[in-house]
């Protein structure tokens, strides 16, 4: 398998963060609450569908051709993805949009908001280029019944959610005050965590590759934790709306189609 075709599949997210961080230069003030909501539904829904069709259905089939228990793997899995994200969430100073107050570990250095924020969503991003790498180096091994396709697809999937991603975090660190150009870079940078979490997890398989299923259910594991613990709680904060279950069904039904028509 030639570079050119795991390259691009790589840099789809990050190219998605980009450009959903550039809409600091071309969207006025800052971003309508409803806006905010729909696009956090939206975001939510892409990653559960992803973490049920690309990530445990597959881990569960692989599971079954050498498990006599095929549950186990899928299940252990997605419990150790949750914890994962637990202690990062515990451990890593962070500020979720729209909060005063910051989680993780408390210290003695008072981080700047920005910092925080910017943490926040690479939290966030980590599982997704966990993702897309355990399904792109899925793919590439020998007898796999992942198919390229397949990482097309999640890639895609997640490139498209990471948009609105990128203009959640950049737009309202303009509104605080920074300048576009600065709040466009932090957004980006925000991104550069996925090609790299997919790399680190191709290479990972290429010396487990027996523990596949473990690792398919680990990252819908720790990308349902983001969604369970920050996207739905924000997206349906004071005041009340059912705009975030439009953006939600929107986001998983084209997660699904994604995954069945590639």
């Amino acid at each position: 398998m030639s570079i050119n075709t795991i390259f691009p599949i790589l840099l789809l997210p990050f190219i998605g963060t980009t450009l959903g961080a550039a809409m600091v230069f071309l969207l006025r003030g800052a971003m309508n609450d409803w806006l905010r909501k729909l696009l956090l539904g939206f975001a939510s829904g892409v990653m559960v569908a992803a973490s049920i069709w690309s990530l445990l259905i597959p881990s569960l089939e692989m599971s079954a051709e050498s498990h006599s228990h095929t549950w186990f793997p899928a299940a252990a899995g997605f419990v150790l993805g949750i914890l994962f994200l637990l202690l990062l969430d515990t451990l890593i100073p962070h500020l979720h949009t729209g909060s005063t107050i910051p989680e993780g570990l408390s210290t003695k250095k008072q981080w700047k908001r920005t910092t925080m924020l910017s943490l926040a969503v690479t939290l966030h991003n980590i599982p997704e280029g966990m993702a897309v790498g355990v399904i792109l180096g899925s793919s590439m091994l020998a007898d796999s019944p992942i198919a390229m396709s397949a990482a097309w697809a999640l890639a895609i999937g997640i490139a498209i959610q990471n948009f609105p991603e990128g203009a959640i975090l950049s737009m309202p660190l303009h509104s605080d005050g920074m300048k576009k150009s600065k709040a466009f870079v932090i957004g980006t940078l925000s991104g550069i965590v996925e090609p790299i979490a997919s790399i680190l997890t191709i290479l990972l398989i290429g010396f487990i590759s027996p523990a596949l299923p473990y690792l398919l259910a680990f990252a819908a594991g720790a990308m349902m934790y983001v969604v369970v613990e920050e996207l739905i709680p924000e997206a349906q904060a004071d005041p009340h709306s059912n705009i975030p279950t439009l953006g939600f069904t929107a986001g998983f039904v084209l997660m699904m189609i994604l995954d069945y028509a590639l």
